[in-house]
């Protein structure tokens, strides 16, 4: 008996019995979820994201059987301080080798993008939890709907931002990882005696797909405005002084 007890004592206590999952399905709770899931993808894409420049350099000698094809691969990849990626440009006859880098520091709008992205995802998950155990509460008070109004909108054009900045930065990166800007940056190439020859392209498929979520974000907190409004008293207009008095005489007569 005491165990049986127990047992149902731990099932009254569970922290999940207490939500109404049915919220999900209103238009406030599913737009949250989204919001959740959405910035999971934004946040993740671009801080996971990793890439690579590279270039050949063949180096011009008298004999053709002492020719040698050397490989420049440089890394790169989030928070994008290309300043800091360093590479060898071979030595070629009497050039010496050299240590070079990539230019450019785009770390500014990538870490703003993340940064929003895992603050969107803790108010949504926060945000979540008081709509599914706290409705009541979140319903009766009327300032909580009124402050969940002002932060959903700051979200909203904070997306907007960042996922403009985040763009914008993103096409900088693009063009300072070019293999042709590779090419170009390193002495030797200019000469005649070394032969060198762009790579292949880098991938920013991941890059891209967070960019994307970005303006999806950007829309859905901007739709979420208006639900969140709707929970708010602003919503509710006053009654007209005509509607009272209609109200008033239905009530005396009944």
């Amino acid at each position: 008996m005491d165990r049986e007890g127990g047992l149902a004592g731990l099932g009254k206590k569970n922290p999940l019995a207490g939500l109404r999952w049915r919220r999900l399905e209103e238009p406030l709770g599913f737009i949250k979820l989204l919001e959740w899931l959405f910035a999971i993808f934004a946040f993740g894409c671009c801080g996971s994201y990793s890439g690579e420049t590279a270039a050949t350099v063949m180096c011009k000698t008298e004999t053709d059987s002492d020719t040698e094809i050397k490989l420049i691969s440089v890394p790169f990849a989030y928070p994008f301080r290309l300043y800091r990626q360093r590479y060898e440009m071979p030595a070629c006859e009497d050039i010496e080798r050299r240590i070079l880098h990539l230019t450019g520091d785009f770390s500014a709008p990538a870490e703003f993008f993340v940064t929003m992205g895992v603050f969107a995802f803790l108010y949504s998950m926060f945000a979540l939890v008081v709509y599914l155990r706290f409705h009541e509460e979140y319903t009766k008070i009327r300032r909580v709907p009124i402050v969940d109004l002002c932060v959903t909108g700051a979200f909203a054009f904070l997306w907007l931002v960042a996922a403009s900045a985040w763009g914008k930065g993103l096409m900088d990166v693009k063009v300072a990882t070019q293999p042709s800007n590779l090419v170009s940056s390193m002495p030797l190439c200019q000469m005649e005696k070394a032969t060198c020859n762009a790579g292949s392209q880098p991938y920013f498929a991941l890059a891209n797909i967070s960019v994307l979520f970005g303006f999806l974000n950007f829309l859905i907190w901007a739709a979420n405005v208006w639900f969140v409004f709707k929970e708010t008293t602003l919503s509710n207009k006053p009654a007209s002084k005509e509607e009272s008095a209609e109200r008033g005489e239905v009530e005396d007569h009944q």
